[in-house]
């Protein structure tokens, strides 16, 4: 018979959406059943749960809470919703039309009408993703019990939120444990765990997002060894603490710890205030019509990394991308590399027409940039040098730099980033000056990356962005080699935005690296 896994949640959030997707992809016909928790919130309930939290906050609360009312309420902005976008199979829409999947929304989890309907459907096993505190009532009725996916060390790092209280205590790991359910809060034993290196500028959010990809990756995998007939089981250490979630003030407290640690912007103090307020100014005129005024114009952001272990002019902070997909999807209209290039004529937009892409193929390419994308629906283009990655050898402006070797991507993870929908495309194949070196090198090098490209990822119209991109890195003869080669579009980065249309041989590009405040990102958006 097909396995049959019951779901308790309390919160079908993309990261449990991707994490049944995850096991479905893996495991051939499962059969689902989704138990939501969503008890009904009385006027009563939210002011008591209001009053609670202003007597545990103080009057942080008041702020924070029109914050993230203001926050749900924005109207977000669109990204293409083409057949093949990035993350487009984790969004609620595509849980919901899963055949295989049925999901049951209920007041109380463990009551008698919730607990009929898990033991008509009978489950192999049971998963707690994001649920409440379960009952032995509910996680004893799988045949095979129930497991916890819990983002943090245990015993140590019981209870939550995920990766706070690790900060909080200079820990220099974070991690992830999966463990069966038992009576007690995450004491069951462990099937098992993983942990993540604490990078040099991480913060809270960008650790909860590596772990939701961590917990992903871990469940798939204990989940299909428990189906195929293991148990791993380990109990766990004597001891431990379990926390609950913190203050505002210690939320406050912890932020200004890590934010000494950062390096001071260039433009800092009162000179990057007047800039942001500025930048915040022209964006909101430019939304508020401005832009119909204007010649329309399509912005493609150019990014190299992102990583919480450096900051530099080709590295953006984790967390800091992820505001900017955010910002990205709620105020503009996002393109892939495909509809950029189709518009010979670029359209009038009532909001700004952007496009992202990264260069070079740095491991954290995959390990951050690409689950944030798919998150947001964001599609993107990686340019890769494709005898660099998936070797030792390393890219000369690092050498150049005297940087540590920085890891970069292998075949396998470029296979799987092409099969979630992205774009790749090619950045010669040892990274080379194509204006400086010799013809014949350049002709052998746009070989070599157009085959390895279509060998490795059946890449057969392969898109070129050269390396260094300046002015003076690109020459009428050199780009007349690149036509030759059978691409058949190529990417600069110099700067500038499409203005009226886009020429797919000179495709301008803007960078984009830690110093851009929120606001400094969106008026580079705008493409002034």
């Amino acid at each position: 018979m097909p396995p049959q896994i019951a779901v308790f949640t309390a919160n079908l959030s993309y990261s449990v959406r991707k994490g049944i997707v995850a096991i479905d992809r893996a495991i051939p016909d499962v059969k689902w059943l989704v138990l939501v928790h969503a008890p009904p919130r009385t006027p009563r309930l939210l002011l008591r749960n209001q009053w609670r939290n202003l007597k545990r906050n103080g009057l942080r609360w008041i702020p924070y809470q029109i914050g993230e009312i203001a926050g749900r309420l924005a109207t977000p902005g669109s990204a293409t919703d083409a057949a093949g976008t990035p993350g487009l199979g984790y969004t609620r829409a595509a849980i919901d039309a899963m055949p295989n999947l049925r999901i049951c929304e209920f007041a109380d989890i463990h009551g008698d009408d919730a607990l009929a309907v898990l033991r008509d459907f009978a489950p192999d096993l049971g998963i707690a993703l994001a649920s409440p505190i379960l009952r032995a009532t509910l996680f004893t009725i799988p045949r095979l019990g129930t497991l916890n996916l819990h983002k943090g060390k245990v015993p140590d790092y019981r209870g939550m939120p995920p990766a706070f209280w690790e900060l909080w205590n200079d820990e220099r790991e974070v991690g992830c444990t999966i463990h069966w359910v038992d009576a007690k809060l995450d004491t069951g034993a462990i099937a098992a765990r993983a942990t993540v290196p604490r990078e040099k500028f991480a913060t809270p959010t960008s650790l909860q997002l590596r772990l939701d990809e961590v917990g992903v990756d871990l469940m798939r995998e204990v989940v299909r060894s428990v189906l195929a007939g293991a148990h791993p089981a380990t109990p766990q250490a004597p001891g431990g603490r379990t926390f609950r979630k913190p203050t505002l003030a210690q939320a406050a407290a912890l932020s200004r710890r890590l934010e000494a640690l950062q390096p001071t912007p260039t433009t800092g103090g009162l000179r990057q205030g007047a800039k942001r307020g500025l930048y915040r100014g022209a964006f909101m005129m430019q939304r508020l019509g401005a832009l119909r005024a204007r010649a329309p114009r399509i912005t493609v952001l150019l990014y190299h990394r992102v990583s919480d272990e450096a900051r530099d002019n080709l590295t953006v902070g984790v967390a800091q991308f992820d505001r900017q997909m955010a910002l990205l999807r709620r105020h503009c209209r996002v393109l892939s590399l495909d509809e950029v290039l189709a518009a010979d004529d670029v359209p009038h937009s009532a909001v700004p027409l952007v496009c992202v892409t990264f260069d070079d193929g740095y491991l954290d390419n995959y390990l951050y940039a690409a689950p944030i994308l798919a998150r947001h629906g964001v599609p993107a283009a990686f340019f890769v040098s494709t005898r660099i990655v998936a070797s030792e050898r390393r890219f000369p402006h690092d050498v150049r730099r005297e940087n540590p070797p920085i890891p970069v991507l292998n075949w396998d993870q470029l296979r799987a980033m092409r099969a979630e929908g992205f774009t790749i495309g090619s950045h010669a194949a040892t990274h080379i000056d194509c204006a400086a070196e010799p013809e014949d090198v350049v002709v052998r090098e746009l070989a070599q990356s157009r085959d390895d490209l279509a060998r490795e990822l059946g890449v057969a119209a392969p898109i070129f962005a050269y390396p260094y991109g300046g002015r003076q890195h690109m020459t009428p003869s050199r780009l007349a080699l690149v036509k030759a080669a059978g691409y058949t579009a190529c990417l600069a980065a110099y700067g500038g935005s499409n203005v009226n249309r886009v020429d797919r041989w000179n495709v301008l590009r803007r960078g984009i690296h830690w110093e851009f405040s929120d606001e400094a990102f969106l008026y580079e958006c705008l493409g002034n």
